[in-house]
């Protein structure tokens, strides 16, 4: 039985969609794009007015709405819906003994699905908004958003058009009196504006949220960097139920130099990001580098950290809780279509937080029981009442509301978008578009540090964040001391030995480090620890037979061959000159070197051979999206309005 009010509130929809500029329909259909996505692309403005007013879509969406837009929402709804039950006959009831085919009818007739418009005057008198003032202003502008949001259409004498389903779909919530502004994010007393006698202070942070932000978005930057190198040298192996395996998490974590929440979290946004997918490989289904991450790689920092913070707005869980019985893991596609609604919740909410004002504290993890951290829970509920004014749904309606806002601020933390209880001007970027990144972490991360200063004392600093290729150089032929805002490397004869094993002779790493240095000359200690090293680097080769070792030195295989700490390695003498292994290459090399000694590997061929980790890569999971293919696909949907239109009219004529 087909609803004709329903119908012709899909026309009204129709025509407002029709009377849009192309570009106005791509923004559209850009702010619903994860909803519709899950539907067939639409062919026609028809076909988006129904996919719009989905029961799918609207499900999705109205977790989006602040209070405002939801109560002009709901109460246009149920004005519309009584006024639909009043006027519309209810159908006939079946008469004893009526078929199957009656009873289904009369079910399936749906009168709480009528629609009826309604004038906006009435809408506002509903919500009290009917004098002029702040009440009346922003349910007016949360009309106007219904309406630019394809959530409410106007008809042509001026009354507006709902969903149909929205009274379903807001039954089971209680959304309270309409409240034209968000309460304040911070309780009484706590602003050094409003001072009550006694009231608890808040200890002025020692520094600036932007010096909070830079230094968090350092650390992140190279913590990605980290872990995602060590998935390109060694894939992670996920376990046949999915997610990562604990010893796995332990293993990057270590690599990364992070905690194991924080390395989670990580994974899920490079994964998200499309800088690692899974893969199936004979040994089941491994996690690693795609090809995007070396595109990745050659950008600045701030880019690098672009498509990670814009894929945590978005993420569809908060990675770094756990809901109780469930084991710690991570790379499993999250399920939790609230947490991005959540997310921006928490965000506005800080955001009305002036800076330097002593911004909510926040507890730390686990959720605090002791009295001791009471205030810092109070501040935290009061954080969260002005979080539910911005996404009524999607904040304390939930399960664990307390313990899934306290993680999400957590990440924000580390992240850099909130630093002293308020938003960074990177977090504020990111609450304002989430694609538009580039500007705020181009001021926040300078430009990479093309030069070391190379010292006599066998260190290399750089004041700042090294560029890939210098800190490519350094990692080959130095060991990382420490990091901040500057970092520092230290060169001993291990880490020179690992330079020439990778390929570099004494002459190219000298020049390579004389090339990197800031003054453009090379210490003397250093100058001295790279020649002595490769003097004696190669003396000895390991031959790939099972395996030998050979060295134009007799007395140094005589002195091989009676070591104490070789015994494992069974050394027996085929010649003065040659050494036979009953291990194989890679563990004869690893013995020899940990007994003090600086091998080379030879190839069958006489040849030195260059050891080099292994590079992993593996496609994208998928093709990346055309960023111009919303606004083809809007001036198509337009197009063939505008086409039929013209056919219709020639038919006529």
């Amino acid at each position: 039985m087909t609803n004709l009010k329903v119908v012709e509130g899909l026309d009204a929809l129709t025509r407002s969609l029709a009377q849009r500029t192309p570009e106005q329909l791509a923004a559209l259909l850009t702010r619903h794009a994860e909803p519709l996505a899950r539907r067939p692309a639409p062919t026609e403005l028809r076909g988006l007015a129904g996919a719009l007013w989905s029961y799918e879509t609207l499900h999705h969406v109205v977790l989006h709405l602040d209070h405002p837009r939801l109560q002009v929402l709901a109460t246009a709804a149920r004005i519309s819906q009584q006024r639909a039950a009043r006027d519309a006959a209810a159908p006939a009831a079946p008469s004893p003994g009526a078929d199957y085919q009656s009873l289904m009818a009369h079910r399936l007739s749906f009168p709480q699905l009528a629609s009826e418009p309604v004038r906006p005057e009435d809408i506002y008198a509903a919500l009290g908004a009917t004098a002029p003032g702040a009440g009346r202003s922003v349910a007016e502008a949360a009309l106007d958003a219904l309406c630019a949001d394809g959530l409410a259409a106007a008809t042509e004498d001026g009354a507006v058009v709902v969903p149909p389903r929205v009274p379903q779909l807001l039954a089971a919530h209680d959304l309270g009196p309409f409240t034209p502004h968000a309460p304040a994010p911070l309780p009484e007393g706590a602003s050094p504006h409003d001072r009550r006698p006694g009231a608890p202070t808040v200890p002025a942070p020692r520094t600036s949220a932007h010096d909070e932000s830079q230094a968090s978005a350092a650390h992140l930057a190279t913590t990605v960097e980290r872990l995602l190198a060590s998935l390109a040298t060694e894939p992670a192996t996920l376990r046949k139920s999915g997610g990562l395996t604990v010893r796995e998490v332990k293993r990057l974590a270590k690599a990364a130099g992070a905690t194991e929440p924080h390395t989670r979290l990580l994974l899920d946004l490079a994964l998200a990001a499309g800088l690692i997918a899974l893969t199936r490989s004979p040994s089941g289904i491994t996690a690693l580098p795609t090809h995007a991450y070396d595109d990745w790689l050659g950008r600045p920092p701030g880019a690098r950290l672009a498509p990670v913070l814009a894929a945590w707005h978005a993420l569809w869980d908060v990675p770094t809780h756990t809901p109780f019985g469930e084991t710690p893991t991570a790379l499993i596609r999250g399920h939790d279509r609230h947490a991005p609604a959540l997310r921006h919740a928490l965000l506005a909410a800080l955001a009305e937080v002036p800076t330097g004002a002593g911004g909510p504290t926040c507890p730390p993890l686990p959720l605090p029981d002791s009295p001791e951290d009471e205030a810092a829970l109070v501040s935290l509920r009061h954080l969260l009442r002005t979080a539910d004014w911005h996404r009524p749904l999607a904040v304390t309606e939930q399960p664990t509301a307390e313990e899934r806002a306290l993680h999400t601020l957590h990440e924000a933390a580390s992240l850099g978008l909130t630093a002293h209880g308020t938003l960074t001007p990177l977090g504020r970027a990111l609450l304002a578009d989430p694609t538009d990144l580039d500007e705020p972490l181009r001021d926040l991360l300078p430009p990479p540090v093309e030069r070391a200063h190379l010292q006599a004392d066998l260190t290399a600093v750089v004041p700042g964040r090294p560029a890939p290729a210098l800190a490519d150089l350094l990692t080959s032929a130095a060991d990382r001391e420490s990091e901040g805002h500057a970092v520092t490397w230290r060169f001993t004869p291990g880490s020179v030995r690992r330079a020439l094993d990778s390929g570099h002779t004494a002459d190219t790493l000298r020049d390579a480090l004389t090339a990197a240095s800031a003054t453009g000359t090379l210490p003397q200690p250093l100058g001295y620890l790279v020649q002595d090293t490769a003097r004696t680097h190669g003396r000895m080769r390991v031959v790939p037979a099972a395996c030998c070792i050979r060295s134009d030195d007799a007395s140094l295989i005589a002195e091989l061959a009676a070591h104490h700490a070789l015994r494992a390695l069974e050394l027996r003498a085929l010649a003065p000159t040659v050494l036979v292994s009953a291990r194989p290459p890679a563990a004869t090399l690893d013995a020899l070197r940990a007994a003090g000694y600086a091998p080379a590997l030879e190839a069958g061929t006489g040849a030195a051979t260059v050891e080099r980790l292994p590079v992993h890569r593996t496609a994208a999971p998928g093709p990346a999206r055309d960023p111009h293919a919303t606004l083809a696909l809007a001036r198509r949907l337009l197009g063939q309005r505008a086409a039929s239109q013209e056919s219709a009219t020639s038919g006529g004529s």
